[in-house]
């Protein structure tokens, strides 16, 4: 069966015009969310015509098609993959019983908090890179960020159907508080640190792209194995975009680091100020940031939150098919845990250990994309090798936040670390010189100095094609 969308004022494949009194309630959101995209949105460039693709079916075989639209008038809808036949809750003290319709009752605070939580990032990202487009390397990058940005906005959709289909007043409540906090903002800050943090460079959007979209893809992962039937379905169609929203930070930045290689061959240096290039090991340091950042995202190592999701069934494991204990009630994980200043294994309830696991899973991938990385700067024949830091390095959130280790993980001083963070984080005038290289490039094929061309262009079109009609 193809799933297809409708045309309705709300694009949906839920039948929302079965149930009028959500479908009112979604429409007096809508000019809200419409409201904030204009404030919040892609700044000077509303108007303009770009090459987007929208989705018309939930199938895999063909689930969008590309045309030019204005941002505003983009489909932003409701969208859920089709119905497993008989599904059963795959994890958790319910396994094997039959998935949820509607919120059970005692899971209900908890299933909203997860909700919001996800919700809230998805306006977060799009407040954070708003200004981008001023600065696009080419109308190929300004179009990828634009897409990035309506799919961003469509998983709000996503999240907010949800919380006013199951919630009642509370999840309308939920719901328009997503429109109300804002990115950065000390009075009312998104949720989660990371999403507050400025994305004022194309280089910190490509990272964000890379590490901080696959973390998403990891929480979206653990909740498309839900057994609440509606999220995991709302969640799995998220995952076909997001795999997008990867695949723009990953080749972006082999992008940059092919055309440092290039520029170091050309000049026979690695100083690449002078020549308007970034640095490898300015993008190591680009790296240590993001990555890190990323890694709190997945929160506390030990957490009797994230045992209690994967007891209830909310929230599992990414790809919980491939574990052989899905109940996972006496298993162990074995962690390293601090200690005062020591550090000393110790194993711990697997299910208090969720968090964790995720983030092995996440640090595995992370690990793929660098390898991808070396082999640009190996097929250029630059001796440099790009290295994720140890996972205690610089973290904001979880045990590892309460003192400072050096990119290896070893325990130093906050004397040691005043000495060296400038060695291994971007400091401001690194950060000062990445932003003035960027510079608008607006001529269809054309590409800024420090960035090299794509290998080909968006849904078979040319390099030169004009993405974005200015």
């Amino acid at each position: 069966m193809v799933a297809t969308i409708s045309n309705d004022k709300i694009p949906n494949n839920v039948h929302l015009s079965d149930d009028k009194r959500l479908q009112r309630a979604l429409e007096q959101w809508q000019p809200n969310f419409l409201s904030w995209w204009k404030d919040m949105g892609p700044e000077g460039f509303q108007e303009k015509g770009v090459y987007l693709r929208t989705a018309v079916s939930v199938d895999t075989d063909g689930w969008a098609v590309f045309d030019h639209v204005k941002m505003p008038d983009y489909r932003w809808g409701i969208f859920l993959t089709e119905p497993e036949k008989d599904r059963r809750i795959p994890f958790g003290d319910h396994y094997g019983q039959p998935v949820w319709q509607d919120v059970p009752g005692e899971h209900r605070n908890s299933l909203r908090r997860l909700i919001v939580t996800q919700g809230d990032t998805e306006p977060a990202s799009v407040e954070q890179q708003r200004l981008l487009a001023q600065t696009a390397p080419s109308l190929y990058d300004m179009r990828n960020l634009f897409q990035v940005n309506v799919e961003e906005g469509r998983h709000l959709w996503a999240m907010v159907y949800l919380l006013h289909s199951y919630f009642g007043k509370d999840g309308r409540e939920e719901a328009d508080e997503l429109l109300q906090r804002r990115s950065g903002n000390v009075d009312k800050p998104r949720i989660l640190t990371t999403f507050n943090e400025p994305i004022s460079d194309w280089l910190s959007f490509f990272m964000f792209t890379t590490f901080t979209d696959r973390d998403g893809k990891y929480q979206l992962k653990s909740l498309a194995e839900s057994g609440f039937d509606p999220l995991s379905r709302t969640c799995k169609f998220m995952l076909t975009e997001e795999a997008h929203h990867m695949f723009v930070g990953q080749t972006s930045v082999r992008r940059v680091i092919k055309r440092a290689c290039e520029l170091m061959k050309e000049h026979s240096t690695d100083d690449l100020r002078p020549h308007g290039g970034v640095d490898l090991r300015l993008v190591q340091k680009y790296i240590n940031f993001w990555y890190t950042a990323s890694l709190d995202l997945f929160g506390n190592e030990i957490s009797s939150n994230a045992a209690a999701y994967f007891a209830a069934g909310l929230k599992g494991r990414s790809d919980e098919h491939k574990y052989d204990d899905h109940v996972a009630r006496d298993g162990t994980y074995a962690m390293d845990v601090l200690a005062g200043d020591t550090i000393h294994k110790e194993t711990i309830p697997l299910r208090n250990a969720m968090n964790e696991v995720l983030r092995d899973d996440y640090v595995r991938d992370c690990e793929s994309v660098l390898s991808k990385w070396n082999a640009e700067t190996r097929d250029q024949g630059i001796d440099f090798q790009f290295k994720l830091p140890s996972r205690r390095f610089h973290r904001k959130v979880g045990q590892w936040s309460e003192a400072k280790f050096d990119l290896a993980g070893h325990a130093i001083s906050e004397a040691e670390w005043d000495q060296q963070k400038d060695s291994w984080l971007p400091t401001e005038a690194e950060r000062a010189y990445v932003h003035s290289l960027m510079k608008q490039v607006i001529e269809p094929g054309k590409m800024a100095n420090w960035i090299a061309p794509p290998a080909r262009g968006v849904n078979d079109q040319a390099l030169e094609y004009e993405y974005v009609k200015l």
